[in-house]
């Protein structure tokens, strides 16, 4: 079994800001379309937001790329290519692994920059949309996924499965040290050095049961097998996501 930790939503050079937190609430800002979208800022009720913390630059009108996708049945769609997707391939993540999606977000208090998780998906289907049928493509494209309106590499990629927004900014969830930055985490006593891949230089791993991540990247991977100890601090983090 695989954690994938995902990184998604505004940053500094994605949007031109952090995602906000807004009565408690982490609230994921998609970054502005790359030319596929049928979905506004404004269709997402984010429009002030994106405004608020693009610094103007968006607002309502801006098309979003709305991935990863939150449905209202319980579901979740995600979409990946390119690199990212190659490197997803290279470390065999498919059916049964989890991705966290992560991102940046302001503090609601204090207006401090740190990293946290806001969401989950269990991948229950792989969907190839250089390989599958006309009809399961219009059928994505239909719910209006980025990846489905039209191909972003050749290795276009949509995950489905079971997934779930965070409805509050628990500190469980919180991968920033109190103090920061926000790409210094606290991680879990079960994830060292060469468990998590584009992480392998042995400065990143320091005491105190602390990582620095990568500046850029988007998909991390941390292969934990059959091993209890993740299993059971993933299922916490689920918890944490899900309880309202």
């Amino acid at each position: 079994m695989k954690i994938i930790f995902s990184r998604k939503g505004f940053d500094s050079a994605a949007g031109g800001g952090a995602s906000p937190i807004v009565g408690g609430q982490p609230i994921s800002l998609p970054i502005p379309s790359g030319g596929f979208s049928a979905t506004t800022y404004g269709d997402l009720g984010l429009g002030e937001l994106a405004a608020t913390a693009s610094r103007g630059k968006l607002g309502a009108d801006d098309h979003c790329h709305h991935d990863p996708m939150f449905r209202a049945d319980g579901n979740c769609l995600f979409g990946q290519c390119s690199a990212a997707q190659t490197h997803l391939e290279n470390q065999g993540v498919g059916l049964g692994d989890v991705f966290l999606f992560f991102g940046l977000y302001r503090e609601e208090a204090t207006g401090e920059p740190h990293h946290r998780i806001f969401g989950f998906m269990e991948v229950a289907e792989t969907v190839s949309l250089t390989d599958c049928d006309d009809s399961r493509k219009a059928e994505l494209a239909e719910l209006g996924h980025p990846h489905a309106l039209g191909m972003h590499a050749r290795n276009d990629v949509i995950y489905a499965g079971p997934g779930q927004m965070a409805e509050r900014a628990s500190t469980p969830l919180r991968l920033t040290v109190p103090e920061g930055p926000p790409s210094l985490w606290n991680r879990p006593s079960w994830l060292k050095r060469g468990g998590l891949s584009y992480h392998d230089r042995a400065d990143r791993w320091m005491r105190g049961g602390r990582l620095r991540s990568v500046a850029r990247g988007q998909e991390f991977v941390a292969d934990i097998g059959r091993r209890q100890e993740p299993r059971d601090w993933l299922a916490g983090m689920i918890a944490e996501i899900t309880a309202s």
